[in-house]
Parts: structure tokens; sequence; C-alpha cells
């Protein structure tokens, strides 16, 4: 049987703090040195879940972007950090920085965290075919994260779902096409208003589910 590791709250909330210090240090979202995260002995309690985040106002291009992979992804989140600082971007780095074998679910946390909070306008979350960390940052509130494997992909979960989080498969497309979806991600507006009534209806199915688990 699989060796089953619990989510590590209190490693999730040190790496959140430290990505935060690393924004607020230089005065925006930039590329930060971070350490190959070994889960530790002891578990901290759970935090309170957030509250829930209303669907925002279409927005033009997003500036700040968070950025995190695990041990499959890790290769393309250097080359794509690279890219968007380059182009201008603020990138704040979430790790992992290692080949070691580490949990995805722990870096799409990070990441969902400081697009949930407003840190970072958006997020990218490399693994090695994307599910995971997509289904993991879709369990913080006010995160819509979407995996995607080509352009078309991309550019709808912008424009019909209002994606502020995009999940690649870092073994699943090759470096120029990863180049091509996240250039069309970042590019692509919100769409027409009829897409941000059908999106407020995700955030309503959230809202219910958050305050009936509060009881």
């Amino acid at each position: 049987m699989a060796e089953t590791r619990a989510v590590d709250e209190g490693l999730v909330r040190r790496m959140v703090e430290r990505a935060l210090a690393a924004i607020e240090t230089s005065g925006g979202p930039r590329v930060a040195a971070s350490a190959t995260v070994t889960p530790p002995a002891a578990t901290s309690a759970p935090s309170a879940p957030a509250a829930p985040i209303p669907v925002p106002s279409p927005a033009g291009s997003p500036t700040s972007v968070a950025i995190g992979a695990d041990h499959g992804g890790v290769a393309l989140k250097a080359m794509l950090a690279k890219h968007l600082s380059e182009r201008g971007f603020g990138v704040t780095d979430c790790g992992t920085t290692g080949t070691d074998a580490v949990d995805y679910p722990d870096f799409a946390h990070v990441v969902a965290r400081l697009v949930a909070t407003g840190s970072c306008a958006t997020g990218i979350i490399i693994d090695g075919a994307g599910i995971g960390s997509a289904m993991a940052a879709n369990k913080v509130p006010g995160v819509r994260a979407a995996n995607a494997h080509d352009v078309s992909m991309a550019r709808n979960a912008r424009e019909h779902n209002y994606a502020n989080v995009l999940t690649l498969g870092a073994r699943m497309i090759g470096e120029g096409l990863a180049l091509e979806i996240v250039d069309a991600f970042l590019a692509t507006a919100w769409g027409a208003e009829r897409h941000g009534a059908r999106v407020a209806k995700i955030a309503a199915i959230e809202d219910r589910y958050m305050r009936e688990s509060l009881r």
C-alpha cells in the first residue's frame, strides 16, 4: 500500500509567509530563491479556512505571478520564471528548487494562497500532469485553477471561466508549447458579462459549502 502523508498546514503557512516576506522586502513580487521542502516531523494545527472571495470584475493583463512546482515540474518552472521576468512580470517563485521528491499539493496550496489573498494577480503551478495541482489549488476559496495543455484551453479558461491560476503538466507538453500557453493565458482578458454571471454561480456554490462547513 502506498504511503499516505497528511497535508502539513504548518509547512504551507511557513512557505506562504516566506513568499509574502520576499514580496514585501522587494516592494513587489520577484523571483525569489526557495529551498527544497522536506515535510517536518511535527505538524501544526490546521488554520481556519479563508473567507470566500467574490468574483471581481474583468481586469486587464496581470503584472504579478506566483509560480510553483513539484520535482516533476521544477525545470519547466525555472524556464517560465525567467521568461516572465524578462517580459517585465513580477514573479514570486514558491519552490521547489530541486529534484528531490516533494508533494505537489504543498506547492499548489502556496501559489493558490498568494492569489486568493491578492498578493499576486495570477498563479502558475507545474507538476507531472497538471491535474493534481489544479485539484489542490481549487480547494482554496477564491481560486479558479485551470489545467491547460494547448493555447485554446488557456484562452478559454481566462475568457469564459475567469481563471486566475494556470496548471501545466511538464510531462505532457514541451517548453515551446508551455511558453505559448502561458503567454496566451496572461494576455487574455476576462470575457463578457454573461461569462461573469456564470462564474459568479461557481463562487456561490463555493460560498454555500464554506458556510455549511462552519456550522
